[in-house]
């Protein structure tokens, strides 16, 4: 039996309802055994993230998939999509990062690097959960609750704190590193 893979890379800051959404999603309706959330030890774009350290990101984010079948923590030095994604069968995300994928910012402004690596990863099956107003290519949608999709990051650290995992509220909780990052 061969098994599928997948990768759903992020910084995972903190890890969300939305995000265990999207990989489950992805496992189940892609057929894939395991998603490995894979977070870069220097995420792309987001080079300048203190807070909280790195450990604890990781910490909190196993435990936040430790009871969660088919969903593994994943560490790598790798930062675009595209080297990352060696080795998998499936590569997940939102439309927001399929959009930065089609930016040339994110490849030193080349557009022949953008374009080697979008066909790279057009070669890999995608997941990509809907994110309006971004476009998703054709196939590769993800079907994920209405009420998960406006679900990220950004607006659990800016007061949405019932859209953080369990493990990332009781962090939360006991340091006010994302509700309380200034005190």
């Amino acid at each position: 039996m061969t098994r599928r893979l997948g990768v759903y890379p992020g910084s995972f800051n903190p890890p969300t309802i939305g995000h265990l959404a999207v990989a489950e999603a992805a496992r189940d309706q892609r057929g894939l055994n395991r998603v490995d959330l894979t977070v870069s030890r220097v995420a792309l774009g987001k080079e300048s993230v203190e807070q909280p350290s790195f450990n604890d990101r990781i910490a909190v984010l196993e435990t936040s998939v430790a009871d969660i079948d088919g969903l593994e923590v994943v560490v790598t030095d790798h930062q675009l999509l595209v080297d990352i994604a060696q080795g998998y069968d499936v590569v997940v995300m939102g439309a927001d990062k399929w959009a930065q994928v089609l930016d040339p910012a994110f490849y030193g402004d080349s557009v022949e690097d953008r374009d080697r690596a979008v066909e790279a990863l057009l070669e890999l099956d995608l997941a990509i959960a809907p994110r309006p107003p971004f476009p998703v290519p054709a196939g590769a949608a993800l079907d994920i609750s209405s009420e998960m999709i406006a679900v990220s990051s950004t607006g659990a650290r800016q007061g949405r704190l019932e859209w953080m995992t369990a493990a990332a509220r009781a962090f939360d909780d006991a340091t006010g590193t994302w509700s309380n990052p200034d005190p």
